[in-house]
């Protein structure tokens, strides 16, 4: 009979950076039923706080930490400052992420520079910020959220493509640099989930005719299918796991 055990998070804190909603609420609810302890964060104080009221609603230990990913600064202060009044974070996912649609002849500058901020340089700040501690500790983990443009481009979406590409790559050198201090760094690429991020998209009947063709499983993904990959990288049952991309995308990176 399999270990379960392996995968038990009780005892340990989990940071789930953009976490009041869409994927990143699901997977804090998932490490949360794994046993779990939350920090969520985001910059929208209310909406932070009702993720919190309904996650807390279920039993789950929930802190709040309310600051800018894209502000190295604040992150590194509120992070030391938890670290120092709260406790350990045993767990961080770099979750924060935007996407930006437009052909890239006609992409405006300001939407690239912010578009790179949101989902690359959240990453370095946040992932560095908790390292940092990690080091000392000799152990935790990191899981960032790359995509399945990571891997993939299609029209329109150009940049949120490089970013995606640099998060796999930042996590590759994480591992690189970290490993030997005890961490485990690795990234989860969803496919095509329906988030508010791809409202739009799923809303357009085209568009879901064209995925559900291209998908092998033929459909969208439901966030609660991303918790089980979360789970594994943030337990002791992937102690050996470091530098991987985990394409969680029904098959589409799979097939032409």
């Amino acid at each position: 009979m399999a270990d379960l055990s392996l995968f038990d998070l009780s005892g340990r804190t989990a940071l789930i950076t953009g976490s009041s909603q869409g994927i990143g609420y699901a997977l804090a609810a998932g490490l949360a039923k794994a046993g779990a302890s939350l920090v969520l964060n985001g910059r929208d104080k209310a909406k932070l706080k009702d993720a919190a009221a309904r996650l807390s609603g279920n039993g789950a230990t929930i802190h709040r930490l309310a600051f800018d990913v894209t502000d190295h600064a604040a992150a590194r202060a509120a992070i030391d400052e938890f670290e120092t009044s709260v406790g350990a974070i045993d767990i961080c996912v770099n979750n924060a992420g935007m996407q930006h649609r437009a052909p890239l002849e006609d992409f405006p500058a300001g939407a690239f520079e912010t578009l790179l901020r949101t989902n690359i340089s959240s990453v370095f700040n946040v992932g560095q910020a908790v390292a940092r501690h990690m080091i000392g500790r000799k152990r935790g983990k990191i899981i960032n959220i790359a995509s399945v443009q990571t891997a993939l481009a299609r029209p329109s979406i150009a940049p949120y493509t490089a970013s995606k590409g640099a998060v796999g790559n930042l996590t590759k050198g994480m591992a690189t640099d970290w490993a030997r201090h005890g961490l485990q760094c690795n990234a989860i690429a969803p496919g095509y989930f329906d988030t508010p991020l791809n409202a739009a998209l799923v809303a357009d009947p085209e568009f879901s005719a064209w995925l559900e063709k291209r998908t092998p499983a033929g459909r969208w993904g439901n966030v609660d299918e991303l918790v089980g990959a979360c789970i594994f990288l943030s337990s002791d049952a992937g102690s050996f796991v470091n530098g991987h991309t985990l394409y969680v995308d029904g098959g589409i990176t799979a097939s032409l």
